[in-house]
């Protein structure tokens, strides 16, 4: 009998997707769930990256049209109501609060300043978190997977002890194939987990840049509307 399950263990394939068919139902689920977590993790990454160079580029065509001269009233006509970039968001949402701050003799409304930095704290915010939007996952990925994997590799390892007391023989050849099928379940864990932490970690801080530079921007806005007033303050006042 012992012959005849040493025969069979040493005959036994130990290629992945066989250990993965040899292990349980449960131990089946959590590598399931964590290969499937692996393939979105990299889907996330391409989807974010794309998303980022779209930013960037976006920003950077606004810049040249802002920077280039022309007046803000034109360049707020030409975006009109659908603007195609964050920046050019964070900008309508200035000049429209800018527009709507003015009386009808041409004077600001008291608190114009305020409402417009507002309005573009708000704006910032709104693209910080379609910029941040899925990062989330990378994080929960990569806090929870090595434990999830860790979950499977005991039930796989409780089991083959089970089996083990069933047959009632140690021999290596005979436990080797059930700790190998729970082993198994970490290594996916850790092969979902690692890139999702590394990911999380470069796209936080891309993301965290691409805002630093809408805030910088909305600075350097701020500080062009707000000569603009006083500027006519002082010409209705002559």
């Amino acid at each position: 009998m012992e012959t005849e399950v040493l025969g069979a263990a040493a005959q036994a394939e130990y290629s992945m997707w066989s250990l993965f068919w040899r292990a349980t139902i449960v131990v089946k689920i959590v590598m399931f769930m964590l290969l499937a977590a692996s393939v979105w993790v990299w889907a996330v990454l391409l989807q974010k990256v794309a998303q980022f160079r779209l930013a960037r580029r976006n920003a950077a065509k606004f810049d040249r049209r802002f920077w280039s001269g022309e007046p803000l009233d034109e360049l707020h006509a030409e975006i009109g109501d659908s603007p195609s970039g964050a920046s050019e968001r964070i900008f309508s949402a200035a000049m429209s609060e800018w527009s709507r701050s003015h009386r009808d003799d041409g004077g600001l409304i008291p608190g114009a300043q305020s409402r417009i930095d507002r309005a573009m704290d708000v704006a910032i915010g709104r693209e910080r978190d379609r910029l941040t939007s899925g990062l989330t996952f990378l994080a929960t990925v990569g806090s929870v997977g090595p434990f999830v994997g860790l979950f499977g590799t005991v039930w796989g390892i409780m089991h083959a002890f089970t089996e083990i007391a069933a047959q009632q023989n140690t021999n290596l050849a005979v436990v080797a194939p059930g700790i190998a099928e729970a082993l198994l379940a970490t290594g996916l864990g850790l092969l979902a987990a690692i890139p999702a932490v590394v990911f999380y970690n470069k796209l936080t801080r891309d993301a965290d840049r691409i805002v630093g530079s809408y805030e910088a921007f909305a600075d350097e806005f701020a500080t062009i509307i707000s000569r603009q007033a006083d500027a006519a303050d002082v010409s209705r006042a002559a």
